[in-house]
């Protein structure tokens, strides 16, 4: 409760704080209405697990997000935008309609800041906060962001509060399947770099409140996990270096300890204009006593603890693969054997508006399991994009992965082990409407045309 009215208070604080270093002045005025239609056909066999037993046949499907993105700016100070958004898959009875993005921004001449309401929250990488737009749904937050950005230094604040109910009893404080996973957040980021410097870095800090069930009163109560780490970027003429690592403590859902970490790294080549070559290596830690019983069979495993690190917040196609087999679907017992991802690859730009990427992957467990190895196998990827016109891009891609006995145990699949997946995407995003006006001053007469008159 404590916690709830700190929030609160913060909040209102912060408002009324940089209310105060605001100065209205006569500046223009823009509003414009953009529009974003994307539409994806695939060709998936493997990846998600199958909703039938029949899994001999590849699943064709095309999804749609369409977007209206509603933007208005009053000089540097003021800025407010809305986004209605439905999304679907081709031929479906029903369309999910929603609200993708609907704050309001201040900023000060001195470089402070707040912005309120739904929003995108992209940091760093975005291994831990990111803008996932693949998922069509592209998760947002409904969350107050305060900070101070200048002469270098960034300093972001963000403090979240969910709830189904608008309930106005005492007590009525649920929360559970809403826009995100958590019901309390608060997070603190600092970031430094300079446009001449070669070296940046980030620290981040966050306080995450799950709602769940206390196994000892069986009553709902709210549990408080934390997680803190930096990321690192350096980038000397034609090379970029990478690292980040994060450490998850508290307790989740259910009132277990959480002990895990993650750490990554990469490096990027740029020799010539049209050609860069990556490498890198992902490990998120694991938990110990995996059980994965045989089909039919019950399998038990008492957890003192949560060791297999969870990116919760995170952009996971970006990472771990596009075809989505990691942190997006869920493994036997909802336990993870975390994973380690040795990567590499090649992008070209053989002409202007077009990138070619193909990549490979070698996927393993982080855990020792008893009766199976720990590779989980090979995914070689392959995307192409072309941009028309400056609102008009075509995309596609194709992953082939090899898999493992091991990756059909964990992910309980029947389908062969030679898994296929391609797709195509159309995005257009124009510009519909948009518009600038001034406010009219008022004409004031001086002493010396009075004294004319």
């Amino acid at each position: 409760m404590f916690r709830n009215h700190l929030t609160y208070g913060l909040m209102l604080l912060a408002i009324i704080m940089l209310s105060s270093h605001l100065q209205a002045q006569e500046a223009d005025n823009e509003f414009s209405i953009d529009a974003k239609m994307l539409t994806r056909a695939e060709l998936r066999y493997g990846g998600f697990k199958p909703d039938s037993i029949d899994n001999e046949r590849m699943a064709h499907f095309i999804m749609g997000q369409y977007r209206l993105n509603f933007t208005y700016k009053h000089s540097s100070w003021f800025e407010m935008k809305l986004s209605p958004q439905a999304t679907c898959v081709w031929g479906q009875s029903s369309v999910n309609l929603g609200i993708a993005e609907a704050w309001v921004s201040l900023k000060s001449k001195q470089g402070l800041f707040a912005k309120i309401g739904r929003q995108v929250l992209e940091y760093d990488d975005e291994r831990i906060l990111g803008y996932d737009d693949w998922t069509m749904t592209a998760p947002t937050h409904d969350v107050l962001a305060l900070g101070y950005e200048g002469h270098g230094h960034k300093v972001h604040a963000l403090l979240a509060y969910n709830q189904n109910p608008d309930n106005m009893d005492v007590g009525g404080t649920d929360y559970s399947g809403g826009l995100q996973p958590y019901k309390t957040m608060q997070a603190l980021w600092y970031h430094y770099d300079t446009p001449k410097s070669i070296f940046g870095f980030s620290v981040l800090g966050m306080n995450i409140g799950m709602q769940g069930t206390d196994l000892t009163t069986n009553k709902t109560k709210t549990f408080y996990q934390q997680l803190v780490g930096s990321y690192m970027k350096l980038k000397p003429p034609f090379v970029t270096l990478e690292g980040a690592f994060y450490y998850q403590m508290g307790k989740e859902e259910f009132g277990v300890p959480i002990d895990a970490y993650m750490g990554s790294v990469k490096a990027k080549a740029d020799p010539i204009t049209m050609l860069s070559l990556y490498a890198g290596y992902d490990y998120l830690r694991g938990d110990k006593y995996l059980s994965v019983p045989k089909p039919g069979a019950l399998g038990l495993v008492f957890h003192d603890k949560i060791r297999g690190f969870c990116p919760i917040f995170g952009s996971h196609h970006e990472f771990y693969g596009a075809m989505d087999f990691f942190y997006v679907d869920s493994y036997v017992g909802n336990f993870t054997p975390g994973l380690q991802n040795l990567y590499g690859g090649v992008m070209v730009k053989p002409i202007e508006n077009m990138n070619i990427d193909l990549s490979y992957h070698f996927f393993a467990v982080a855990t020792k399991l008893d009766d199976m190895k720990k590779p989980l196998g090979h995914e070689v990827e392959f995307s192409f994009s072309y941009t028309f016109a400056k609102f008009v891009k075509l995309a596609a891609g194709y992953s082939f992965m090899r898999g493992t006995e091991t990756m059909l145990r964990l992910q309980r699949v029947s389908e062969n082990r030679q898994l296929h997946w391609g797709w195509l995407m159309l995005n257009i995003t124009p510009t519909l409407f948009s518009t600038t006006w001034q406010k009219k001053k008022k004409a004031e007469k001086s002493v010396a045309t009075e004294l004319a008159d």
